[in-house]
């Protein structure tokens, strides 16, 4: 195995975070991983990595190899196709994590397009409302909406989501139509919570610039966007919700909106990935299709970012 190679195979554990992670991305043999590492740590006379039986870690003069290797293999990678000669086609394991709220009405349908224009990537797809360690989770890159905690990944924005406080005609007949957000105040709520801690995430106000602030009185808390919606239909309370989660139980009048001036709440929608100067290509190619995805998807309750 070349020099370069042997990059490609060290930059791929660190961004991995395991051996295990980075033999399945590069569909190499575990042993070949460990001994092109093993090889490079050789040739250039420092160890580079901490090894356990579960991931590897950079050490010091690992950071400063990480550092160089990834510029080297950018400018390789660039000088190549330069004059846009032979097409490379992204190919390897693709691990992305997105919300609930988004696989149907977004993502899950598009997927065909986007094996049909990568054929050679095999994406394992996550469709979950927690929390995800992208480093610790082996995950290339994940699709969030709201506001974000402040974190050492790069979070770009692609889109913003307009959002709708929403009941069902039953409970709205038991308790009455609230038409402003004081009127909010007197009802109950069928509030969503992510994480261990069960705390119930507050609700946005019109003019927001912070984090959510306003707090409904609990019916039931869920964790799961599916029921989160279920218990809304079913009359458990109100919800605040992306509008192009309910779009069609808007339309077929099984849920009702409430409040009109909630609906100028608008909350982000981003994706994010390790701060890593070397994307792989497959990750690069689905972060410009999931852009794409949500351009044509602009609408009432979508609005793209640039």
């Amino acid at each position: 195995m070349d020099f370069i190679q042997q990059l490609r195979v060290f930059v791929a554990v660190v961004d991995n975070g395991s051996f295990s992670r980075a033999a399945e991305a590069l569909r190499m043999a575990r042993p070949g991983v460990t001994n092109a590492v093993n090889a490079l740590e050789n040739e250039v006379g420092a160890r580079l990595l901490h090894r356990t039986t579960r991931r590897s870690s950079l050490t010091t003069e690992g950071e400063r190899f990480y550092d160089r290797a990834t510029r080297l293999l950018t400018e390789i990678s660039d000088t190549k196709h330069l004059f846009g000669g032979s097409s490379f086609t992204p190919r390897g394991r693709l691990r992305v994590d997105i919300p609930v709220a988004l696989s149907r009405p977004l993502i899950i349908n598009r997927i065909p397009e986007f094996k049909q224009l990568y054929p050679e990537v095999d994406i394992i797809l996550g469709v979950s409302d927690q929390p995800v360690d992208l480093i610790a989770d082996g995950v290339d890159c994940v699709l969030r909406i709201g506001e974000l905690a402040p974190t050492s990944m790069i979070a770009r924005k692609i889109a913003s989501i307009t959002m709708v406080v929403c009941g069902s005609p039953g409970y709205l007949s038991a308790n009455g139509t609230p038409e402003t957000v004081e009127d909010l105040r007197g009802h109950q709520a069928v509030n969503y919570f992510s994480g261990r801690g069960h705390r119930p995430m507050a609700w946005a106000l019109p003019g927001d610039t912070g984090l959510p602030q306003f707090a409904l009185r609990s019916g039931i808390m869920i964790n799961d966007t599916d029921a989160f919606v279920a218990c809304a239909l079913n009359g458990l309370g109100l919800i605040q919700v992306p509008g192009l989660v309910v779009a069609e139980h808007l339309v077929s009048g099984a849920l009702v909106e409430v409040v009109p001036d909630m609906k100028a709440i608008r909350w982000p929608l981003s994706i994010m990935y390790p701060n890593r100067q070397h994307l792989a290509p497959q990750v690069r190619a689905f972060i410009d299709w999931v852009a794409g995805v949500v351009s044509d998807a602009a609408g009432e309750w979508l609005h793209p970012t640039g």
